[in-house]
């Protein structure tokens, strides 16, 4: 069985190794065991209360109980921009125009913006290669949905997800080359860990200040703006599905975009219903995948089922091996998500 919970300690090792397989672009988790260790300990401080909104954060991770291993991550950060500047660039435009010449000419520009200070983000979000199957993905993205439905007050109205933007096979960003290159004597690889290890202020800090036309950056990254990285496509479309939209704004390091949504326009929190743990050994499987999360702040959990489930009546079925997982009982009060967007007559 999977199980989505708070990490602990004790995944230091586990954590660590899914970091290596990152590679270049999960900035917010980087190759390095101090910083690893340093996440956990910011998601106990979290959960104990003591942090105050600008430090405070989530690391969830995905656990294969058949092997006791940690094979997925992903996180949820409360407030950004509170304890040091979170830039982007916003995807603009400025006309210029001359009546007496008959010239009105409209060029796109990217300015540094701090446009995101005091949202909630969704980051670190990665799953080991091997167990990329069975909607593993989906529901490693979405059981971080079930989080924000159960404890809305504990995030911001606005919620951003920074996507991981577009790199060849060597690691090389097309936009960082045209772009932040000529303000550093780095290649984006070294930004890019210098960025997930607490330096992404001061190196966007030493960027220009002003618009910069896009119009005069190199062909190849212009075409990279605001694209994708193919591996992180799924993970987009996932959200879109959720409710997220591009509002042009754009990384300052790899232009890959910032999707964003109101919290209160999730699907999770239209879509998924509280019912009571009705404990039995007779379970009708299904095709439809369904989250069920126990609500439970410091002992979250979340797991993924395909049974019968009715989201009108008031009570559900589970057996004794799920209620074990969620650490619930019979009569306890559970949150019941569709995987998928169900279909509406």
């Amino acid at each position: 069985m999977m199980i989505i919970r708070h990490a602990v300690h004790q995944d230091i090792d586990d954590i660590y190794i899914l970091a290596e397989k990152s590679g270049v672009g999960l900035t917010s988790l980087p190759n390095n065991k101090d910083i690893v260790a340093a996440r956990i300990a910011r998601t106990c401080d979290t959960l104990n209360g003591q942090l105050s909104k600008a430090e405070q954060g989530y690391l969830f991770v995905l656990e294969d109980t058949d092997t006791g291993r940690v094979i997925g991550l992903s996180g949820l950060e409360v407030a950004v921009g509170l304890h040091e500047p979170f830039y982007s660039f916003h995807v603009g435009k400025q006309v210029h125009a001359s009546k007496a010449l008959q010239v009105y000419k409209t060029l796109d520009t990217l300015f540094l913006s701090n446009d995101y200070t005091g949202s909630s983000e969704l980051c670190t979000l990665f799953l080991d290669e091997r167990y990329r199957k069975n909607y593993n993905g989906n529901f490693l993205s979405k059981a971080r949905f079930m989080f924000l439905a159960a404890f809305p007050h504990l995030f911001q109205p606005k919620i951003i997800a920074e996507m991981r933007g577009h790199c060849d096979e060597n690691g090389r960003s097309a936009f960082w080359e045209a772009l932040g290159h000529h303000f550093f004597n780095m290649d984006f690889i070294t930004a890019d860990y210098l960025s997930g290890i607490g330096q992404k202020v001061f190196i966007a800090e030493l960027m220009p200040r002003y618009p910069i036309y896009i119009d005069l950056l190199p062909p190849d990254a212009q075409q990279v703006i605001a694209k994708v990285h193919q591996l992180t496509m799924p993970a987009y479309h996932v959200l879109q599905q959720e409710g997220f939209q591009y509002q042009n704004h754009v990384d300052i390091f790899d232009g890959g975009p910032t999707i964003e949504s109101e919290i209160s326009t999730l699907r999770a929190m239209k879509q998924s219903r509280l019912l009571q743990v009705n404990c039995t050994a007779h379970i009708q499987h299904d095709e439809v995948a369904y989250l069920l999360g126990n609500d439970h702040y410091q002992q979250f959990r979340v797991i993924q089922v395909k049974q019968k489930i009715d989201l009108q009546q008031q009570q559900i079925d589970i057996n004794a091996q799920q209620a074990a997982a969620l650490q619930v009982q019979h009569g306890d009060w559970i949150r019941v998500f569709a995987l998928h967007a169900l279909e509406t007559h």
